[in-house]
């Protein structure tokens, strides 16, 4: 019965642990709807901002903003030896979403192999616990890390990330800025990518040009718009990986439920199998004796 009272044990312990996985895949699931609304919301106004700026963009034009400022790049599409580059990594805080973070931490490493490879200097800037964690472990030199934006980011977070990143690219301090973020297409597709930001590449337009009654000048306009487009770039990437993070989570909490559910099953039937065996042990011991009494 040793054996039993031990089966018994089990099965109550995985069923405890499929009711914690069972509630985290429901928070997940709340939280990814909340994080999929915010990723819509934050498309428009970035197509906008593209279109417009599409319109506006010369190259004449583009000779006289830094943010335009397009360095010369090698065969690998790297920058050029001897310049300097950030790379800011975003990463979530908590863990429990399978190989979510490690996607991204892996991305990361490669980007910055990538550049030492090429000669470039690159500084890490990183977002989340997980990411910062991690490249505290590996003795990795961190410029910044943030850990206090969570999962409800807002575009004043993308400013504040960038805007000092910004200034370093127009003082010609740096020469590129990088973003390393979970691209969302779906719950079960958010692929980590690694995003230029800075230089601004010029968005092509699409379709015939718009005739615009400028108001101030082109100039003017574009001195505010390109700054607005790069915070809402990291502001993008910050939205899109949130949603990633609970798409994953969500996923991976799915697969330990069902895991534990057919776990409980194999459990379920081994312990029905020996509490048999122990019963027709016990009839067959009660059956023998009162043989051994009537003879």
């Amino acid at each position: 019965m040793a054996q039993g009272r031990e089966l018994k044990g089990r099965i109550k312990s995985i069923e405890g642990t499929r009711k914690i996985t069972r509630s985290m895949e429901m928070v997940a699931t709340s939280k990814l709807k909340r994080a999929q609304d915010r990723v819509v919301a934050a498309r428009p106004y970035a197509r906008a901002l593209e279109a417009v700026i599409a319109d506006l963009y010369s190259p004449e034009l583009a000779e006289r903003f830094p943010l335009l400022r397009q360095p010369a790049m090698g065969d690998n599409g790297m920058p050029p030896r001897g310049s300097r580059a950030a790379v800011l990594l975003l990463t979530s805080n908590q863990g429990l979403a399978g190989a979510f973070n490690a996607n991204l931490i892996r991305e990361a490493r490669t980007l910055l192999a990538r550049f030492a490879a090429a000669g470039v200097e690159a500084e890490l800037h990183i977002v989340g616990r997980k990411g910062t964690g991690f490249f505290r472990y590996i003795g990795a030199k961190i410029a910044t890390s943030r850990v206090d934006i969570g999962d409800k980011p807002s575009a004043e977070h993308g400013s504040q990330l960038v805007d000092a990143l910004m200034q370093d690219f127009i003082d010609r301090k740096l020469d590129a800025v990088y973003v390393v973020y979970a691209k969302y297409n779906s719950p079960l597709s958010t692929p980590p990518t690694a995003e230029r930001v800075l230089p601004v590449t010029p968005p092509s337009r699409k379709g015939p040009a718009r005739d615009y009654l400028l108001f101030p000048d082109a100039e003017t306009i574009l001195t505010q718009l390109l700054p607005l487009y790069v915070r809402n770039a990291i502001y993008r990437a910050l939205v899109e990986t949130v949603a990633g993070e609970q798409g994953a989570r969500r996923t991976a909490m799915k697969a330990a439920t069902d895991n534990a559910g057919e776990i409980l099953n194999v459990l379920r039937r081994t312990y029905n199998r020996a509490r048999q065996a122990q019963i027709t042990q016990e009839i067959a011991e009660i059956v023998g004796g009162a043989e051994a009494l009537s003879g």
